[in-house]
């Protein structure tokens, strides 16, 4: 598994551009980093793979280079939620260890000191909603789908961050029934910025952090701030509230119960 941060290197300046610095003849990216996630084969992250994320975002905002972070993943899809396999392992203490991990990931994401574009391709399932409900701006290939199947997997949560992206009775929906809805739904509802064909994911992405990253530095982060500070819901709060349920859930073993036919689906 791997989380990795980076600085894009610099790129070709296009017509009508001012060269940047240097003899290169150059732009750079500055001011854009990009944390990426890739964990074969669906992006379905253990709980250390949670706290990996978490710290990379935060890391990533903390920098004094950044004024736009890029949250993009390698692979299939974008994220396919916890690693249900761990938890069937392990039991309670790895139950508690992804609630506490997407907990933080989440957070991260929200509370990012600078704005975070999502690069979503494929399927976005899960603890992938918590993120990109979180972010700023959400930026989607064609191919991307979104949806909690939490009631098939034995869990509850990221409501919270579903109900960012989709009128209240659509999430309720969605909920029950455990569909997904595609990018260019999410676009008609302007909670997707835009969406491209998946060659060009990573280069939209980074159109729009450089038009963000080429603002005031300063005046970016107290952007960040204030809009946060005007949520008219806490998803902290929120969405730790929805944890309380995956735990009651578990212990009254309906959890489990579903949980235990995970990757069964079909088999005779």
């Amino acid at each position: 598994m791997s989380v990795s941060t980076s600085f894009p290197e610099n790129r070709p300046a296009e017509a009508g551009e001012a060269a940047g610095t240097g003899e290169t003849g150059e732009t750079g990216e500055e001011g854009i980093a990009v944390v990426t996630v890739d964990f074969p084969p669906v992006n379905a992250l253990p709980v250390a793979g949670w706290y990996a994320l978490a710290e990379a975002v935060r890391a990533a905002g903390r920098d004094p280079r950044a004024r736009c972070v890029v949250l993009a993943a390698e692979g299939r899809g974008f994220n396919a939620g916890v690693d249900i396999k761990e938890i069937q392992a392990r039991g309670s203490r790895a139950l508690i260890g992804a609630n506490r991990g997407c907990y933080e990931a989440f957070a991260a994401v929200y509370e990012c000191a600078v704005p975070v574009v999502a690069a979503v391709q494929g399927f976005c399932l899960g603890g992938g909603i918590g993120l990109v409900g979180n972010a700023d701006v959400i930026v989607a290939s064609e191919d991307a789908t979104f949806g909690l199947p939490e009631l098939d997997r034995g869990a509850l949560g990221a409501a919270t961050h579903l109900a960012r992206l989709v009128p209240q009775h659509l999430m309720r929906a969605l909920y029950y029934t455990a569909r997904t809805v595609s990018a260019a739904e999410l676009h008609r509802y302007g909670s997707v910025w835009r969406v491209v064909p998946r060659g060009e994911l990573r280069t939209a992405a980074l159109e729009l952090a450089r038009e963000i990253a080429a603002k005031d530095g300063e005046l970016v982060r107290l952007a960040k701030a204030a809009i946060n500070g005007i949520d008219p819901v806490d998803v902290r709060r929120s969405y730790r509230f929805e944890q309380g349920f995956t735990y009651e859930a578990s212990t009254a073993g309906a959890a489990d119960r579903v949980r235990d036919t995970f990757g069964k689906e079909g088999a005779e």
